[in-house]
């Protein structure tokens, strides 16, 4: 069951990046529709904890600090960054960059804490930095730079996040931590995300989630209620589940698969076709994450998530913060 619950946890965040795309080219901005999953998701994980852990409420004083920086930097700006990046770039390559954080994790972990590595490390960087180039097709400059540079971005922050959050998430349960970092970062977007903008008419305008093959329009806010419950609280609640039956380490490979899902959603839906040479660097980058994700000897990394979103985890715990 353990797999079962990885593995819908790993779809679902994969197949969010394009219901977050539709949203954003039926006229909402990144910043718009990361303010949408931010306070959805703020309120449906304190509904949560008004019913499970009510104490989670009482954040104590020398917490502060650290939630606003997660919230701010491992939330907010995450959610910002990612979907500014599948505006420009195919969802799948934008994924695919943001989960470089692994590798960024494991060489903080060698480099500045000092702890020991594998030499599979190594090995996971020349598989990243090849896939990566054999994606981007650098010989010919097939992608946006200003995208790329959005995906990296997102990616930094994704791996202060778990790295904060690994140590954050053994002083508190990983569900007050989401329901924090998501109001913090709420507040924070709400001051530029020009929600002020958007009329309450916003949420019946017609968005077309028939994809590249046909129209089917939808009131804007049946993809944005998608992208709030499935796209974030759900895979995170799966990530969970998952993690009480298997190791952070095989939750963490099981979610890597959330890249696969993002290019086969994208690709069918929204019919972002990538050539074999790409699917083939994407599947090196892949592997190397893979290997990044268990190189740290003394600590996992565990990975959600956004809301698309654990212990400076693996990406299974992104979803346990709230991502992409």
């Amino acid at each position: 069951m353990g797999y079962v619950y990885a593995l819908l946890a790993a779809m679902l965040f994969g197949a969010n990046g394009s219901v977050t795309k539709i949203t954003m080219e039926a006229g909402l901005s990144p910043a718009q529709v990361t303010e949408f999953r931010l306070v959805g998701t703020a309120v449906i994980a304190g509904l949560v904890l008004l019913v499970l852990d009510r104490r989670a409420f009482r954040l104590p004083r020398n917490q502060w600090l650290i939630m606003i920086v997660l919230g701010v930097f491992g939330v907010a700006l995450l959610q910002a960054t990612y979907a500014a990046a599948v505006q420009l770039l195919p969802v799948g390559i934008a994924l695919l960059l943001e989960y470089t954080a692994v590798l960024m994790v494991a060489l903080v972990a060698y480099f500045v804490l000092k702890e020991p590595v594998k030499a599979r490390l190594w090995v996971a960087i020349a598989f990243v930095l090849v896939g990566l180039a054999v994606v981007a097709q650098v010989w010919a400059s097939t992608l946006d730079a200003l995208g790329v540079v959005l995906a990296l971005a997102a990616a930094v922050c994704l791996a202060l996040y778990f790295l904060v959050g690994e140590r954050q998430v053994a002083r508190i349960s990983p569900l007050a931590v989401s329901f924090w970092t998501m109001t913090i970062a709420a507040i924070f977007w709400s001051f530029v995300s020009g929600w002020w903008e958007l009329s309450p008419g916003i949420f019946a305008t017609p968005v077309d989630i028939g994809g590249a093959g046909a129209v089917l329009e939808v009131p804007m806010a049946v993809p944005l209620a998608w992208n709030v419950v499935m796209g974030s609280f759900a895979p995170f609640l799966l990530s969970l589940a998952a993690l009480r039956h298997l190791p952070a380490t095989a939750a963490g490979i099981v979610a890597s698969s959330e890249v696969v899902f993002a290019f086969a959603v994208a690709w069918l839906w929204l019919g972002e076709v990538l050539d074999l040479v790409q699917i083939i660097g994407a599947g090196i980058v892949l592997a190397g994450i893979i290997l990044a994700q268990t190189a740290r000897a003394g600590k996992v990394i565990d990975a959600d998530l956004a809301l698309d979103t654990g212990p400076i985890t693996t990406i299974a715990q992104r979803q346990e913060g709230g991502r992409k």
